[in-house]
Formats: C-alpha cells, sequence, structure tokens
C-alpha cells in the first residue's frame, strides 16, 4: 500500500500492517513503543544545555568509550519502555555488557522479539550542540517460544531482520524505519508531540557527489580506501565530490541518503577490525540502504551476511549511493 502524506505514524503502522509477514499486532505494538522512548529522549536532548545533561559520568562503556549521561539516559528510558510493554522477549543495547532476557508477567517468554539498540549515536556531539541519534534492530528469536532467550537469538545475520530504523535528532526530529517494504521517514510536530508522514518511500540517488569518512585517519586506511579518496578528490567528470563528516552515523546517513552520497568508515592499522558495531549500527543501517535502493558492504561482503560471533563485534562499513559503492570497491578489489 502505497504511504499517504500527513498520516500519523500510528495510522500508517496500522494501515501498513498487513503488508508485513508476520502481521500479529506485536511488531506495530513494538514500533510504537519506540515511538515513545523516541520522544522522551528528545525531551532530554532538545534540553541539553539547560539541565545537568550534558557531559561525562567518568565511567567506560563495554565498548571502551566514555559514556555521556545523555547515554545512559536514553539507555535507560528505550529498556524501561520496551520491558514495560511486555512486547519483547531480550534486548541487547551497545551500553550494556551482554543481553537482558525478559520474562512477562503474564505469559512466562511468550514474546517472539528481539531488540539490538544504539540508543545514542554520536553522543559525543551532544556537548556541542550537533545532531545525534537512535538505532534500533529488531529480529524474531530463533529460540524456542516459553524459554529465556540465549545469545544465539542475538547473533543472527543482519538478513534476517524483520524491521529496522533510526531517529535522528536535529533541527527536526524524525524517526525512520523499514520493515521491508521500503523505507519512509516521519517527523515530529513537538507542539502535538505526534509524527507524521513526511518523507514517504525513500531513496538513495543512484549516484551522489558527497563522500563521508573521517579523513583524519587517512594514513592509517588501506590502500585501496586511499585510492578511491583520491578519486573522490580528482578534479575530472563531475568531480571532485564534497567532504561531508558529521561524526554521526545517523546524520551522516540520513544526509547521504537524502542527497546522494558514500558513507565509509574502513578498518585501518589503528581498527583492524573496524570500529562500527555490526549488530548495533551497521545491520540496522545495511538494511535500510538497501531498502532505499543503496548498498551496504564491509568490504567486498554484504554487510547483511556476515554471520557475527560476539555481541559487540567491529566491522568495517561502507554504505550509500549504490554506484559509488560499487566504484569504492572496484579500488578494494585491487588489492586482492
Amino acid at each position: 500500500m502505497s504511504p499517504k502524506r500527513n498520516q500519523t505514524l500510528g495510522e500508517f503502522i496500522i494501515e501498513n500492517q498487513d503488508s508485513f509477514q508476520y502481521s500479529s499486532g506485536e511488531l506495530s505494538k513494538l514500533i510504537n513503543a519506540i515511538r515513545l522512548a523516541a520522544k522522551v529522549v528528545n525531551h532530554e536532548v532538545s534540553k541539553a544545555g539547560l539541565i545537568d545533561i550534558l557531559g561525562g559520568v567518568g565511567e567506560t562503556n563495554i565498548q571502551g568509550e566514555d559514556q555521556q549521561k545523555l547515554d545512559l539516559f536514553a539507555n535507560e528510558k528505550f529498556i524501561q519502555t520496551l520491558k514495560n510493554r511486555e512486547i519483547v522477549c531480550g534486548i541487547a543495547s551497545e551500553e550494556e555488557d551482554s543481553y537482558i532476557s525478559i520474562n512477562s508477567n503474564d505469559d512466562n517468554h511468550q514474546n517472539k522479539y528481539v531488540v539490538l539498540i544504539d540508543p545514542l549515536d554520536g553522543s559525543s556531539n551532544i556537548d556541542v550542540n550537533v545532531s545525534v541519534g537512535t538505532i534500533f534492530s529488531i529480529y524474531r528469536r530463533i529460540t524456542p517460544v516459553g524459554t529465556p532467550v540465549t545469545m544465539e537469538d542475538f547473533l543472527q545475520p543482519g538478513n534476517q531482520q524483520v524491521a529496522a530504523g533510526y531517529v535522528v535528532y536535529g533541527t527536526s526530529t524524525m524517526l525512520v524505519y523499514t520493515t521491508g517494504d521500503g523505507v519512509n521517514g516521519f517527523t515530529l510536530n513537538p507542539a502535538l508531540g505526534t509524527f507524521y508522514l513526511s518523507h514517504p518511500n525513500m531513496k538513495f540517488p543512484e549516484n551522489g557527489r558527497i563522500y563521508s569518512v573521517n579523513e583524519g585517519n587517512y594514513v592509517h586506511f588501506h590502500q585501496g580506501v586511499k585510492d578511491y579518496i583520491k578519486y573522490c578528490q580528482m578534479e575530472e567528470d563531475d568531480r571532485p565530490y564534497t567532504s561531508r563528516y558529521i561524526g554521526s552515523l545517523v546524520s551522516d546517513f540520513h544526509r547521504n541518503m537524502i542527497k546522494g552520497g558514500i558513507y565509509m568508515y574502513p578498518k585501518s592499522s589503528v581498527t583492524e577490525s573496524g570500529k562500527l558495531r555490526l549488530l548495533y549500527e551497521c545491520n540496522p543501517m545495511a538494511f535500510l540502504a538497501e531498502q532505499a535502493n543503496g548498498l551496504a558492504v564491509g568490504g567486498r561482503t554484504r554487510i547483511m551476511d556476515i554471520v557475527p560471533t560476539e555481541l559487540h563485534q567491529r566491522v568495517p562499513f561502507f554504505c550509500g549511493s549504490r554506484k559509488m559503492v560499487e566504484k569504492l570497491q572496484e579500488f578494494l578489489d585491487k588489492y586482492h
């Protein structure tokens, strides 16, 4: 069913529920729970600087990264909201050491979905008022219903995702998601507290003129990536391309999907496995990219075909407009 503008997110979910292969209503409730938590987090993000929510807490997460106050706030709100709605059987968060098993009060592990979440992507940008976001990924459990979830439920390849999306807290707050039937974006009307369909059927332009990479790490990149960056900078045909790098994956991805571009976080001599997390960042963004006519690879491999081996696994990540990713792969292939 084609989306209609001015629909609320709630109306859209109900109207399109039958297009989802598991149309039991549970996934709809789950998206609604994420919507609710996003509104609460958005309220706090918008007050950053007015209340004591800025800065670090003096601790590091399982990734070895400094935790920000808003990291913990967002983590608590999403976990609390998902638990309270009693619609998931397990949650894994970038901020938690291990996954959380949830036993519903009424039905003894009868829920069928697990959620993996990066509660506040790009949170190091909070102190300087740069856009941040939330990334989420949803799977159906693979262990028997009625039993506690195990690690096996979370270590699924991205091609098994049933839904994924992100919330970007920027000049306007948007929730963008897919259930495998295209990508749609909803903008929050802060006066009403309601998300409205604002970007139906989002697509990456087939080609683009923006490349997004932390060029400060250039000296540490492998030669294929260096060659591609030089290609982007050459004065030839429609190049040089424009370099745009915010440092918030959600923001960089969102801009490139709308304008056309490629996002790159390669492995390097410093981060040999890459830096971005496969389960919390790369898989959900890859699902969105492919549903929006883009590509997402870890080099020569499709991101969503990687079989995870650990909860906080890191991989190299390249995604964006189809022709740009294919051109990058040509350069990478020269060194294999």
